[in-house]
């Protein structure tokens, strides 16, 4: 009997099935995982980027009003959504790669000019840079990965770019606390820019190795490039000919010609179907509070957990509290890796929203109801199994199907308007919070939050399919049929 494994080692010398679904049943390699978490690695910087500054903020030597503190917190969101809107068109023209390769760049200038400012109006223009990379950045990262992961682990190698996004975030609380633990007098001066500024190093390195990346073969296929995708495969594992490329390219072509003569845009219902889908998920992935103890945590959790003192001594404790929480984040992500492919995106998702409405009221009962230590743990606990179930069930399902559910000729422009929504969606939340929580206290923000988890629940259930298993081509089909 021939093996599943059989079967991809006979696709890889070149059969004469199509080159796509050779791609789909072709079991992964390290080559795989190794290319995966370069393209991840905008998530490692999404994550340490966007966090650092919360171990900063107290530290930062200029003048921040209400509205000041909240941009320098929520500018890289603002640029992320300008450079996600900008990376759609920009990488259906010229391919995935080199925007890829181009957003280490972009990033390693914001963070170096972080380091540097000289004023506040330099700090905030440099975050708003590196925000515009990071947008563009997670716009491609997972349709990129979309693009040549099988389809039976697609889940688990998209998912890949959220465990960054949690490694990121825990590595800046790490740094920023060796930082501070080891140069406690030079907080205002040189460890601030120091948290800002490193990261410039992994970007750095991303830079270089980006460049060696293949290119989308997917993509590749769409722009007639047949022996560049020929190459692009053979790193893949895959010998095929030119001609078996032809072949399902002309098959790609002719299922276009069909579409054109019934007069339907690339912009087919299902894609709009799909597009509304993708966005709506990703703005309940942000207004179910998730990023707030990440970017506020040292802040706003030194308040609870700080014993006293300086204000460097206060930040430390909040800073390590955050650890924690981001190092449940980390270890959370992994069950969501593990699962996804075998649960499923729509069961996995509606599971964490459920436990994040629950274990975030949990945490605003303790701030209302309890005190002294009592108040700490059952704080404590509430806010680890909010963000377990968030890095579970929904922190990975968003950035999946924003990889998985477009047709390729429209992928990156619609993955670029999703992650738009994405970034603006956090960039409110995150612009507000200040005010929010100084309006109505901590505990009815948390109240709210719950509240959000239990639309994004009705949502989950009414409009998302379940998409395990299928190949990218057959994922818009199913929104095509529910559109119709």
């Amino acid at each position: 009997m021939t093996t599943e494994q059989d079967k991809s080692q006979e696709q890889s010398q070149g059969g004469d099935g199509d080159v796509l679904s050779e791609l789909d049943l072709h079991i992964p390699t390290s080559f795989y995982w190794q290319l995966t978490l370069l393209a991840t690695l905008g998530g490692f910087l999404f994550g340490y980027d966007t966090s650092n500054i919360g171990s900063a903020l107290n530290f930062v030597p200029y003048h921040l009003n209400s509205f000041t503190l909240g941009y320098l917190v929520a500018g890289t969101s603002l640029g992320a959504a300008v450079g996600a809107l900008i990376a759609g068109p920009v990488t259906d023209r010229f391919g995935r790669k080199w925007l890829l390769v181009a957003d280490a760049g972009i990033y390693a200038v914001g963070a170096i000019l972080s380091a540097v400012a000289w004023n506040l109006d330099v700090l905030l223009a440099a975050r708003t840079l590196i925000g515009l990379a990071i947008g563009a950045d997670s716009a491609i990262a997972t349709a990129y990965i979309a693009e040549y992961a099988p389809k039976a682990k697609r889940g688990e190698l998209s998912i890949l770019q959220q465990w960054m996004i949690t490694v990121g975030i825990l590595v800046s609380y790490i740094v920023a606390l060796a930082i501070l633990k080891i140069a406690p007098h030079g907080a205002t001066t040189v460890d601030w820019r120091l948290i800002l500024g490193l990261g410039a190093l992994p970007a750095l390195v991303g830079l270089v190795l980006r460049a060696q990346m293949p290119e989308s073969p997917r993509w590749l296929l769409r722009q007639g490039r047949y022996d560049d995708m020929k190459r692009a495969l053979s790193m893949f594992g895959f010998d095929v000919s030119t001609d078996q490329i032809k072949r399902t390219a002309d098959a790609l072509a002719a299922e276009d010609k069909q579409r054109q003569t019934a007069k339907k845009s690339q912009w087919t219902p299902g894609v709009k179907r799909a597009l509304m889908v993708v966005s709506a998920f990703f703005v309940f992935q942000q207004i179910t509070g998730i990023n707030v103890p990440f970017y506020y945590g040292p802040r706003i959790l030194s308040k609870y957990f700080g014993s006293g003192g300086t204000v460097v001594n206060s930040t430390i404790a909040g800073i390590e509290v955050t650890i924690i929480l981001a190092s449940v984040n980390v270890a959370a992500t992994y069950f969501g890796f593990r699962y996804i492919d075998r649960i499923g995106r729509r069961v996995l998702s509606m599971g964490g929203y459920v436990g994040m409405a629950v274990f975030m009221l949990v945490s605003a009962f303790s701030l209302t109801y309890l005190t002294g230590v009592t108040r700490l743990i059952v704080l404590m606990v509430g806010l680890d199994l909010f963000i377990a179930a968030f890095a579970i069930g929904v922190g990975g399902t968003g950035w999946l199907i924003q990889g998985e559910v477009f047709p390729t000729a429209v992928r990156g422009r619609a993955a670029s308007i999703g992650a738009t929504a994405d970034w603006l969606a956090n960039f409110a939340l995150i612009e507000v919070f200040p005010v929010w929580n100084k309006g109505v206290g901590l505990a009815w923000v948390m109240v709210s939050f719950a509240g959000f988890a239990v639309l994004a629940i009705i949502f989950v259930a009414k409009f998302l399919p379940e998409t395990k298993g299928l190949s990218v081509e057959d994922i818009a089909e199913v929104f095509q049929r529910e559109a119709a």
